[in-house]
């Protein structure tokens, strides 16, 4: 298996690491299919004629997730959600990209998983909702995995170094522009029906987000299911496990991740007062001609 220091970005390519030359691993790649269970047997991340089948990438000795439907693996993000929505022998199934809609009928978007607990009659009688977040990439990852997907055979050993727009995880997006607004309008709906929320995401992502007061799970609002890609020699195949599992309350975690930490004042005031002296000492033209009125 590639040392995870190696010098290109590609982690998993349709499930593989690229220097897995194993038959199943040309299959899926020939064949541009997911092993870890999407809406239909082809990948179709960013297109469906054409998918960018980059499943997760490298970020120094991390394996970072970029892609949802990675975390399906074995379903064990389903298990472990319900394990927190319902109590134990609660029968449950699992319903992908419900819509949702606010009070006035308007799309609050769509929940990832809706896991539904139902009786003996199939009656839903409880419901919870998992929200996968994967990492967003600053940088441009096509290039490299078309590059690989041009002669995989010989390419096992991609050098990607050096290259402009070198892909890289961007934590700071995934956060306020993704995670954040889910939890805000999504989340805030469940949190009002007094329903729960459980987040699938990568290690590497939790690690970025501000420290969370931790409750017990019975008081908890929002389950956090932390995941890792740990290598399996043997295969050469990455599996999905989960590292950690943090239990919060909504109200809380949502003012921790929304809120910037405020830097020195002093920092602020010092580059405004630069700002302010280059334009008395310089000032536009403009100013000057208002100035004689």
């Amino acid at each position: 298996m590639i040392n995870r220091e190696s010098k290109h970005p590609l982690a998993e390519v349709f499930g593989y690491p690229i220097d897995n030359v194993s038959d199943d691993a040309v299959r899926y790649r020939t064949n541009r299919l997911c092993p870890f269970g999407n809406k239909v047997p082809n990948c179709t991340k960013d297109k469906a004629n054409n998918p960018l089948g980059v499943c997760s990438i490298f970020d120094g000795t991390d394996v970072v997730i970029t892609c949802p439907v990675r975390f399906r693996e074995k379903w064990m993000i389903a298990e472990d959600a319900a394990g927190f929505f319902f109590p134990s022998g609660t029968k449950w199934t699992t319903l992908t990209e419900v819509r949702l809609k606010d009070k006035h009928g308007a799309s609050a978007g769509n929940i990832d998983v809706v896991l539904c607990a139902y009786n003996d009659q199939g009656k839903v009688t409880d419901f919870g909702a998992l929200e996968v977040q994967a990492v967003y990439i600053s940088g441009n990852v096509r290039n490299p995995f078309e590059h690989f997907m041009e002669d995989p055979a010989k390419r096992t050993k991609l050098d990607w170094s050096g290259r402009p727009n070198y892909p890289n995880p961007d934590y700071l997006s995934s956060s306020r522009k993704r995670l954040a607004p889910q939890l805000i309008f999504k989340g805030g709906i469940f949190h009002s029906w007094h329903k729960k929320t459980a987040v699938a995401l990568n290690r590497g992502f939790f690690e970025t987000l501000p420290n969370l007061q931790e409750v017990e799970p019975l008081k908890a609002d929002i389950a956090w299911f932390v995941y890792d890609l740990e290598k399996d020699p043997a295969n050469n195949i990455y599996t999905l496990t989960r590292w950690k599992s943090v239990y919060t309350k909504f109200t809380e975690s949502l003012e921790k991740i929304t809120r910037s930490e405020p830097g020195d004042i002093a920092d602020f005031v010092e580059v405004l007062q630069e700002k302010v002296d280059a334009k008395l000492d310089n000032p536009p033209e403009t100013e000057l001609i208002s100035a004689n009125f």
